[in-house]
């Protein structure tokens, strides 16, 4: 993707990367952080921006698109089932600690709004 911006966010150049991101980076991501924590990662995810912004002033209009370098091909197995590693649903289902007819069940991770 040379040449093109991401428009997306709403950080430039100037504008440092406050806890109030963190925080709201963190909700987004279900994950509980404490003033100090929030703190901290300010600090390293704003270096990591930083670098990225640095990054993304070098000139690049010259430079080939690529998605790899090793020039290997194919290195995935192939999709196919393995009926020995398999388990039926009744294994699959023995440790979970709550089922209904025959599923998993599990507490909501998304909030209504």
């Amino acid at each position: 993707m040379t040449g093109s911006t991401d428009t997306s966010s709403n950080m430039t150049k100037s504008d440092p990367l406050t806890t109030n991101d963190i925080d709201k980076i963190a909700r987004l991501a279900n994950l509980p952080l404490n003033e100090a924590q929030a703190r901290e990662l300010t600090e390293q995810v704003g270096v990591t921006v930083s670098y990225v912004s640095e990054l993304q002033t070098l000139a690049t209009d010259n430079v080939t698109e690529t998605s790899q370098v090793t020039g290997m091909e194919n290195v995935l197995r192939e999709d196919e089932i393995d009926t020995t590693r398999m388990f039926s649903q009744e294994e699959a289902l023995s440790n979970a600690k709550r089922t209904h007819n025959g599923f998993f069940v599990v507490d909501r991770v998304l909030e209504e709004k």
